[in-house]
């Protein structure tokens, strides 16, 4: 065993969604120590029983006021799209055309790929995101380059080249069907370390039904791989499917009708989704990336989280850059909150940092690997505290309960709330300490 290294601080995680502090899911020590080892967390103890087993607590390094909690996950994100953020467009379509389609065209460039690859991966840890389902491009070697980039970090990443035959520039066309570089990729690289394989086609409107039916075949073959698409984000694009796909009942039935709506199937936005859809992918055990940025930022809707859980359907948080405006995952909870006050709903913070560690491990499927702080769990782990002279700092120095102290975490300062990052307990990120 490799040298143990012993984290002090408050520590919180969650065995299940909770809705108050005194859920019996939330699992909070006001001073603790998390120790880490081979990368897998050894121990996660109150400084008391830490020290009643034989700890010394000068071998810890002190980081209160900072708070532990898991790495967060990204259930939704284009890694191409880093550098259109913020770009002005209409709606989601228009948007797609006017920014998505030519920062993805310049990935044509192997070189390009491998940089904008290594720079996702820092900016992630940065956020204080350790896990992320990303979409790449069409051009296989973007796929490569990003698994590349998370393999030399230890970082769990799933991502796929994305599938698109139809509507979309010509140079970002599949000329085949587009599995066949699929399966390749996929071979080479699913289950390789901490990396995982998903079919991305991009969504109905770019993949025709020999596209789609293809996917769900390779799907079929390989049990464990993902399926990564998007699922009625706008009203136009609704409409635009059920157009191109007349025989199908409503959206979810174009997926699933071609076998792609599964327990490895992550959909992103939802928000326009029928209750028989909801059903559909309840009962085929799919799950909802919500992104609550892209859809404030693209005026294309306000997704129902009440709705998802009266279906009974999985949900994770998706910062969805570049439509969305940051990775940060507690901005993005914070935009969350937001739109569940215009829907007349309330997201608890507990909850909100529920959903971007263990919650959106669960829409993985990865529940029993990442997303809770305990023996045995991967040592992915993010560190976070008010941030040096922001107006959080000032707040922090009110005493205040867990709930406020979250809330404040992020509305306050989220993009500066992250002081350290570790990936499987290797220290990937530090913020920098003011001179």
């Amino acid at each position: 065993m490799s040298e143990r290294t012993h984290l002090r601080g408050a520590v919180l995680s969650f065995t299940a969604k909770p809705d108050s502090e005194n859920h019996p899911a939330v699992h909070y020590l006001e001073d603790g120590v998390v120790t880490l080892a081979d990368g897998l967390i050894h121990g996660v103890q109150s400084v008391a029983q830490f020290q009643k087993h034989g700890g010394k607590l000068q071998a810890a390094e002190d980081l209160r006021p900072g708070l532990l909690v898991p790495g967060f996950v990204d259930t939704h994100i284009h890694y191409p799209q880093m550098d259109i953020v913020a770009s002005y467009g209409a709606r989601l379509l228009d948007w797609l055309d006017r920014h998505a389609y030519p920062a993805e065209q310049r990935f044509a460039d192997r070189a390009h790929a491998v940089q904008q690859a290594e720079l996702f991966m820092q900016r992630l840890f940065q956020a204080g995101t350790t896990t992320a389902m990303t979409f790449t491009t069409v051009h296989p070697h973007a796929t490569d380059a990003l698994f590349t980039a998370a393999a030399a970090v230890n970082s769990r990443m799933i991502a796929g080249k994305v599938l698109m035959n139809r509507n979309a520039p010509a140079d970002l066309l599949d000329k085949t069907d587009g599995n066949r570089e699929n399966r390749l990729l996929l071979e080479r690289w699913h289950g390789q370390g901490r990396l995982a394989y998903a079919i991305s086609p991009r969504f109905a409107i770019t993949s025709d039904e020999g596209q789609l039916a293809a996917a769900g075949r390779l799907l079929q073959r390989h049990p464990g791989v993902y399926l990564h698409s998007h699922i009625s984000e706008h009203p136009d694009e609704v409409a635009a499917t059920l157009k191109l796909f007349p025989h199908a009942e409503h959206y979810v039935d174009v997926y699933a009708r071609h076998g792609l709506v599964t327990d490895h199937s992550l959909f992103a936005h939802g928000i326009h989704l029928r209750d028989e859809e909801l059903m559909r992918l309840h009962e085929g055990g799919a799950g909802i990336a919500f992104c609550p940025s892209s859809n404030l930022f693209l005026g294309s809707g306000l997704l129902s989280l009440q709705r998802l859980e009266a279906y009974g359907v999985t949900m994770g948080v998706g910062s969805d850059v570049g439509g969305g405006t940051r990775m940060s995952m507690l901005s993005t909870a914070a935009e969350g909150y937001k739109v569940a006050q215009l829907n007349g709903e309330n997201w608890h913070p507990l909850a909100a940092m529920y959903a971007i560690t263990r919650g959106g491990a669960a829409a993985l499927n990865l529940e029993h690997k990442i997303g809770t702080l305990a023996p045995g769990f991967e040592a992915d782990l993010t560190v976070l505290d008010a941030g040096p002279g922001s107006a959080a700092e000032r707040r922090a120095a009110t005493p205040s309960s867990l709930t406020d102290r979250l809330f404040k975490l992020l509305f306050l300062n989220p993009e500066g709330a992250v002081s350290r990052t570790y990936v499987a307990g290797e220290l990937r990120y530090q913020r920098a300490i003011a001179a």
